[in-house]
């Protein structure tokens, strides 16, 4: 006799990735084990913040998933590539809040976040040129710029212990995307960490 297929009851969450840097944090994260074993959580590389919002409406569209998010940098201001994706995510919802749902940003960077996992650093820049010395200080990586070895070899640093440290200490950042040094990134590891999956629910019901 054949075998049933096997049923996967998890809840499915796409998260998009501006681009390779936070494609691979993300991944990393979720090969430690640290999200609950009631989502799965499936990432996809959208090559640049250009590709964000026709990657998002494709797959909220497709209906595969129970949520859809974004993964992105603000950069510097008057952030007009971020603000220009926040607006046609809320177009597509035809909302004028919708965004603030389900983009989860850095400012200026998500190198912002990621840096975190060593220490209390307040980014100036999303230049990588500028932040390749902090990243050096912090982790020993000589002029980083997000080459793909120098990205596994920062991504080998994250672990367990400096997850919970930064999420420590982006809890004293502002969660407002124009404020610089800001991320709402804590709100949403907070919730993948637990099993009640009502936030969910929430989020679309807003959108």
């Amino acid at each position: 006799m054949r075998r049933l297929p096997k049923i996967d009851h998890k809840i499915s969450i796409c998260i998009i990735c501006e681009g390779s840097e936070e494609y691979d944090y993300l991944n990393r994260l979720k090969g430690l084990g640290l999200w609950d074993n009631t989502y799965r959580i499936d990432l996809v590389n959208a090559n640049g913040n250009g590709n964000l919002p026709a990657r998002y409406q494709d797959k909220y569209q497709n209906g595969a998933h129970s949520l859809v998010l974004i993964f992105c940098d603000t950069d510097k201001y008057p952030y007009t590539r971020y603000l220009e994706i926040k607006k046609k995510i809320n177009a597509f919802h035809d909302s004028d809040k919708a965004s603030e749902s389900v983009v989860i940003f850095g400012n200026p960077c998500t190198m912002q976040i990621i840096i975190e996992h060593w220490g209390e650093v307040l980014l100036k820049s999303p230049a990588k040129k500028q932040n390749a010395v902090i990243i050096e200080k912090y982790t020993g990586i000589r002029d980083y710029d997000a080459k793909e070895e120098q990205r596994q070899e920062l991504m080998n640093q994250v672990n367990a212990g400096n997850y919970a440290l930064m999420l420590e200490r982006i809890s004293k950042l502002s969660s407002n995307d124009m404020d610089i040094n800001s991320t709402n990134f804590g709100f949403y590891m907070r919730k993948l960490s637990t099993a009640d999956d009502d936030w969910i629910d929430g989020i679309n019901k807003s959108l």
